[in-house]
This record gives structure tokens, C-alpha cells and sequence, in this order.
């Protein structure tokens, strides 16, 4: 067994990592950009190095600073954990050559997966079932037209021959929307993966998107650990996972794990990883592989006992899996609900920002994996995710239940995040019939519902700068209270009256400045379209003196790895044009001023 590990990684999946070394008695390696120098990983692992200057979002990613930390540490292997350089198969080939033992699959098998055409073809090849489309890739907007209209028909999906995590992924519904598909692929792919080559499958408008997850090692054992059910998602990035699938029965179950296994043979793959595929009307297709340890492994974990990090570090060190076929069993339910730094009742904006207080959820059957604590800054150069919450429990309805008691008891101070949207589409009856609620995660009216205005128990008054809030806990006639004071702020605060035959007890007595309005986005009326979010101006559709309509793509922000669309709020004239690509920009800057025709 190795005897160090570096975890060339960061946030929560690389304190995961450390984690299981720790129980494996193996010593970790943290690895850490400038901006993550006072980050949870780097303190908990028993070595840190930092990766140098440079752009924060692009430090992990540069394949000589890893080789670099891992010849200063003495680290006998790398965990890539996932995203970054997880499936990047120079790196494992450069780790191979500098005798690194990289835990994850061959670069063959990278390779043969990483290009989701070439998957396709080989999958097809192996007999697996694919969703129709292309297996090449096409190389302009004419060719997809032509093949389009002769064997696939709209809508279509348009994606990144390299893409992976709902990066690439564009959709036509008509033709006259297939260019701006075929150009909006075809961009992220370049930007995230290197390769601006897209290909076209059949658009399932309203699938399940049901996962295997399959352990190999290099003595010829491949076995599937059951399926996970991934199929809320916005923006085709997943919001809530569990296990197993409520539409897979066991006949289904064995004919899908059947196909991930015969993938993994195919080609000779090793460590952990995941078959993806959408399953529609009882038919099971093959969406691509992931040649890495998932997000949602934690489900899989809590339903099997079988701990899939663990498996994949002691694979990677040559010993066989310690578990064959039978030996995997499901017992329960598991959800995973994906907290993220995002505001869901402004359509899933990015939502930047610093943690004041933090304090996770506990009790039977809760686990909460997490790379943040007090105070911890979540920057738009990396993924929004802030944690993930996993519970268990005997059944789905079960489980449920015991998840919306934990988002309840999840605190994270000042940030805004997913945790209202989850209570709140926990709570539908379409969760509890088991949809995949795509119609509500499309509803902008129903998404407003789930901002944390629309969550409290009653709408506070307007405040300005001269005013603030104070919380106090009050007793009367021994029955508590929760009171809020709105008062002046600055100078004396007014304090809690006493009640007859009561007590006060001060709670939370610091008070809290109120927040500027307008920072979200434009007032009503207003001429000025301000930014909604913190990020860097990716695209400008527009120019100054140019007429819009309300609605018409005004710009795109890149944030926290997602392209932001900002249209138009009013229609009129675009007066003023303060932004171009690549200038930062912050909540509530001015992006556009439309004044009237």
C-alpha cells in the first residue's frame, strides 16, 4: 500500500480523499492556488504546497506544478479526485512517466472515453446501446443541418466531443436555433476541454437520467454497484441525486448493470467510474463514461456499505477488489442534495460570496461532505458547489423527510444558496410521485418561490440605509419567541420590551446594516441593466445605438464555470455600453443603459 498520496484537488472532494487515507493510515499531500491558501484541505492534509502564481481557476490545472509537488513531497501517487485534470489523459501519462501511480483508470481507457464520440463508436461496436446520433464529429453548421434532416430530426442535442458535467451541451429545438447550439458547444468545449469538435445525438426531451457505478481492478473483477437516479438538473448539471432509481426494478437493474460492465471491459478499464444514460419508455441508452470517482458516489456508498474512494486507492496500488457481484447488496434510500452557492429564485444565478456562520446538519443517518467552515470565501473562479448533504433512511418517502429536516437544520450565514430550493421541491408532490420536475425547474415564476423572501414566515419591512435589523429571543409566560427589532443604525438600538409575567433574553444582539436594493439586478422601470451576479463578461451581443426588444441576449457572464445569459430587461435603445470581453464585473454594475425608441 502507498505510503503517501498527494490529492492534486481542492474543496470537498479532496477532504473526502484525505479522509479515507486517513483511515488507511496512508499520509496526504494538499496541493493549494493563492486564493485557496487558507483553505479546509490545505490544513487538514499533512503536507501542503502551494502551486505558484497565476490565474486562480487555472493553478490545478498545469500539469508541471503537480509533477513538482509531487517530486518535492516524496508522494508514491496522485488522486485528481474529480474535475481538473481527472480525465486528463497527458496527465496520467506524464505521472506514469515520472513512475506516479495515478489512481484512476489507464490513459488508454481515458483516452478511448474521453472523447464521447469515440465512445460512442466503440460502445456501439461492444453492442451496447447508444441514443442515436453521430458518431463522428461534424464539422459545421451546414453538415449537422444535412444530417439532421436526414436521420435524426429536432430537437437535437449539439455536444462537445470532449465535454463531460453539462459543459457542451446545447440544444436546438428548431433549425433556427441549431447555429447558435452548434456555436455555444463548440465554444465551452474549446474553453473547457480543449477541443471545440461537437457531435449531434437525438435531444430526449424528458429522460431519466439514470448512472452505474462500476469498480474494475487489474485482475480481470468487474462489478457494478447498483444505479443512481440523477435526473434533476438545470442547465444539464445535476441538483439532486439518489439511490437506487425509483423507476429501475431489479430485471431492469441487472440488464443496465450488465451493459456498464460489459463498457468497463470493453475497455479494460480499472478504479472507479461511471456509465452514464438516459432511460426512456423502459430502453436504456448509453450517454458516455466518466473515467473517474462521481459527485453523487456518496449514495451509492450509503445503499452498498461499500466505500468506493477506499476501493480505487487500494485498486490503483494492485490489489484485486474486495468485493465480488454478490457480495453487493442495496439496503434503504439515499439523497444527495447539492448545496450550492447559487440564488435558484433569480434562475440559478451564481452567488459568490463569504460565509459568516456555518453550522452543518447531524443526527441518524445525515453525512455532509464539505470543504468550507466560519468564514470561508467561495470565489466565482471555481464550481459553486459549497458542500453536498447525504442522508439515508429505510425508503424514499423516508429519506425524504429526514432530508428536508436536515436542510432545516443546514446554517450558512450570508451566503446565498440551494437550500431553500431543496426544501422546496422536496415538498411537491411531483418529488414524491418521483418526475423529474423539469417543467418546475424551468418555471421562472415557480423558482421565485424559492428565494429566501419567499421562504420566511412573513415579508419584513422596507429598509434603507439608516435603518437595520435586531433578533431576540423572548420569553412570555414561559413560552420562547423569536422577535425581530427594526431600528436606527447607528446609535442606541431600540431594546425588546418586557412582557407581564415574562423575561427577555437577548439572542443575536449585533446589529446588521440592511443590504443596498438594486445590487440583483433593475428596478422596474429603470433605464439601467444592472449585473445580477459577480463574473467576467464572457461574450456582447449587442452595440451601442442598437434597438432590443425585451428579452434579446444583451451579454454573457462567465461565472463560477457557467455561462450566464442577460437579456434584456425593457425594450428601447441601447444608450450606453460600459462592458467588452473579458472586464470583470460585480453585483449591481451597470452593464447596459436602454433608453426608449
Amino acid at each position: 500500500m502507498f505510503k503517501k498520496i498527494l490529492i492534486a484537488n481542492r474543496g470537498e472532494i479532496a477532504v473526502r480523499v484525505i479522509r479515507a487515507c486517513e483511515e488507511m493510515g496512508i499520509a496526504t499531500v494538499a496541493v493549494y492556488s493563492e486564493l485557496d491558501r487558507d483553505a479546509i484541505h490545505v490544513k487538514r492534509a499533512d503536507e501542503a504546497y502551494l502551486l505558484g502564481p497565476g490565474p486562480a481557476n487555472e493553478s490545478y490545472l498545469v500539469i508541471d506544478k503537480i509533477l513538482e509537488a509531487v517530486r518535492q513531497s516524496g508522494a508514491e501517487a496522485v488522486h485528481p479526485g474529480y474535475g481538473f485534470l481527472s480525465e486528463n489523459a497527458a496527465f496520467a501519462k506524464a505521472l506514469e512517466e515520472a513512475g506516479i501511480v495515478f489512481i484512476g483508470p489507464p490513459a488508454s481507457a481515458i483516452d478511448a472515453m474521453g472523447s464521447k464520440t469515440a465512445a460512442r463508436d466503440l460502445m456501439q461496436k461492444a453492442g451496447v446501446p447508444i441514443v442515436p446520433g453521430t458518431t463522428e464529429p461534424v464539422e459545421s453548421v451546414a453538415d449537422a443541418k444535412k444530417l439532421i434532416d436526414a436521420t435524426i430530426g429536432y430537437p437535437v442535442a449539439v455536444k462537445a466531443a470532449g465535454g463531460g458535467g453539462g459543459k457542451g451541451f446545447r440544444v436546438a429545438l428548431s433549425e433556427d436555433k441549431l447555429q447558435e447550439a452548434f456555436e455555444g458547444a463548440s465554444r465551452e468545449g474549446e474553453k473547457f476541454f480543449g477541443d471545440p469538435t461537437v457531435y449531434l445525438e437525438r435531444y430526449l426531451p424528458n429522460p431519466r437520467h439514470v448512472e452505474v457505478q462500476v469498480l474494475a481492478d487489474n485482475h480481470g473483477n468487474v462489478i457494478h454497484l447498483g444505479e443512481r437516479d440523477c435526473s434533476l438538473q438545470r442547465r444539464h448539471q445535476k441538483l439532486i441525486e439518489e439511490a437506487p432509481a425509483p423507476a429501475v426494478n431489479a430485471e431492469l437493474r441487472a440488464k443496465i448493470g450488465k451493459i456498464a460492465t460489459d463498457a468497463a471491459a470493453a475497455v479494460n478499464y480499472s478504479g472507479a467510474g461511471t456509465i452514464e444514460g438516459l432511460l426512456q419508455d423502459g430502453e436504456y441508452y448509453f450517454l458516455e463514461m466518466n473515467t473517474r470517482v462521481q459527485v453523487e458516489h456518496c449514495v451509492t456508498e450509503l445503499v452498498t456499505g461499500i466505500d468506493i474512494v477506499k476501493q480505487g486507492i487500494r485498486v490503483a496500488a494492485g490489489e484485486p477488489l474486495a468485493y465480488t457481484q454478490d457480495d453487493v447488496i442495496l439496503r434503504g434510500h439515499a439523497i444527495e442534495c447539492r448545496i450550492n452557492a447559487e440564488d435558484a429564485s433569480k434562475n440559478f444565478a451564481p452567488a459568490p460570496g463569504r460565509i459568516s456562520s456555518y453550522r452543518e446538519p447531524a443526527g441518524p443517518g445525515v453525512r455532509v461532505d464539505s470543504g468550507v467552515g466560519p468564514n470561508a470565501e467561495v470565489s466565482p473562479m471555481y464550481d459553486p458547489m459549497v458542500a453536498k448533504l447525504i442522508v439515508w433512511d429505510v425508503d424514499r418517502e423516508q429519506a425524504t423527510r429526514r432530508m428536508i429536516r436536515a436542510l432545516s437544520e443546514y446554517e450558512i450565514g450570508e451566503l446565498k444558496t440551494l437550500i431553500p430550493f431543496h426544501k422546496t421541491i422536496l415538498a411537491t408532490q411531483q418529488w414524491a410521485d418521483a418526475e423529474t420536475c423539469h417543467d418546475l425547474i424551468e418555471d421562472r415564476e415557480w423558482l421565485k418561490s424559492t428565494g429566501p423572501a419567499a421562504q420566511s414566515t412573513g415579508a419584513a419591512p422596507a429598509q434603507d440605509e439608516d435603518t437595520a435589523e435586531q433578533a431576540y429571543t423572548v420569553e412570555v409566560s414561559g413560552k420562547r419567541f423569536d422577535v425581530r427589532v427594526i431600528g436606527p443604525a447607528y446609535g442606541a438600538v431600540p431594546a425588546a420590551a418586557s412582557a407581564t409575567n415574562g423575561s427577555a433574553r437577548t439572542g443575536s444582539a449585533a446589529p446588521r446594516r440592511a443590504a443596498r436594493s438594486g445590487g440583483g439586478g433593475s428596478a422596474a422601470g429603470s433605464d439601467t441593466l444592472a449585473s445580477p451576479l459577480q463574473g467576467t463578461i464572457f461574450k456582447v451581443n449587442v452595440e451601442a445605438g442598437a434597438t432590443v426588444a425585451e428579452g434579446d441576449l444583451i451579454c454573457v457572464i462567465e461565472a463560477m464555470k457557467m455561462e450566464n445569459e442577460i437579456t434584456a430587461h425593457k425594450a428601447g435603445v441601447i444608450a450606453e455600453l460600459p462592458i467588452s470581453p473579458g472586464v470583470s464585473v460585480a453585483s449591481g454594475d451597470t452593464l447596459a443603459v436602454i433608453s426608449a425608441a
